[in-house]
């Protein structure tokens, strides 16, 4: 590049960079890029096309490119990440939601219906992403999530408050269903979890961006992937009500073991639900009394 960095000239500079380092989406990033260097939406970088960047964006702007071209996700760098009607901070130490949890969340919302209170469990928070979510799109909604990570319910408690949320959704720390009140047993509408759920053999064949740079306790789901879903079964189905369901994000490979599992632990019936990209992903377990089982 010249001696002068103009928006102009940095973008394709950066798009061609990021595009010989083999990023996926070179031009997507060239503008997240230049968006966090400069303070501008990437809407407006096409209006100051010709704006210089002062020193101390050249400088920023080092930093996240070389950090991008190391393959470090997107989000980890910019610090944020857009999950259904909200915008959530993310950081490294946590996993990144995706948008496949997003089909978990719409699953959970249809099921609980539209203007009556409800108490939701979310395990294996993460983010808040899932709990968040639920509370923002249903206003009766009561969250509790749990973390075993203190980074993760750090992080989920400063979503939940930066999203006004704060005073339905309660992040506690401890291993999954344990931090939650022995008063809620059998009193709750919803368990919903996305848990470590990669097969161990299958985590080295991940995207280098994810399996280098993503906390391998949250993929991690054991020599099958359902390592952390057997514990939870059996919890959750003490913890909710007879009309209570169980809503589960799992690998592709592993739900119809997962659905005979939670038919043993004294589900009543399940049911799978596919993501955006044809994958079978959700698996949902009803209790006996469950009227919307099917």
């Amino acid at each position: 590049m010249s001696d002068t960095w103009t928006i102009g000239s940095a973008l394709a500079w950066t798009q061609g960079y990021l595009e010989r380092k083999g990023d996926e989406n070179p031009r997507l990033s060239a503008q997240w890029l230049l968006s966090e260097a400069t303070g501008l939406s990437r809407i407006e970088l096409y209006a100051y096309f010709d704006k210089p960047l002062s020193a101390s964006e050249r400088e920023v702007l080092r930093d996240v490119v070389a950090r991008r071209g190391r393959g470090e996700p997107l989000q980890y760098i910019t610090g944020e990440v857009g999950f259904r009607h909200i915008t959530l901070s993310v950081r490294p130490g946590v996993l990144i939601p995706r948008p496949e949890t997003e089909v978990l969340v719409s699953e959970a919302l249809a099921l609980l219906g539209e203007g009556k209170a409800a108490r939701v469990v979310d395990l294996c928070t993460g983010s808040g992403c899932i709990a968040c979510s639920i509370a923002s799109e249903h206003p009766c909604a009561e969250v509790l999530a749990t973390d075993l990570a203190p980074e993760a319910v750090r992080l989920a408690q400063a979503n939940a408050e930066k999203l006004n949320l704060a005073d339905r959704v309660t992040v506690l720390e401890g291993d999954l269903g344990s931090p939650i009140p022995e008063e809620y047993r059998g009193r709750i509408d919803l368990v919903v979890s996305n848990p470590p759920y990669v097969p161990t053999g299958m985590l080295d064949g991940l995207p280098q961006e994810v399996a280098g740079f993503e906390p391998r306790l949250a993929l991690d789901g054991g020599p099958d992937g359902l390592e952390v879903f057997r514990r939870i079964v059996p919890w959750a189905a003490g913890a909710l009500s007879a009309a209570g369901a169980a809503l589960f994000e799992l690998h592709e490979t592993t739900l119809a073991r997962a659905a005979a599992l939670a038919e043993g632990a004294g589900f009543a019936s399940t049911r799978v639900v596919s993501d955006l990209a044809g994958r079978d992903r959700v698996l949902i377990a009803f209790m006996p009394d469950t009227p919307f089982a099917g």
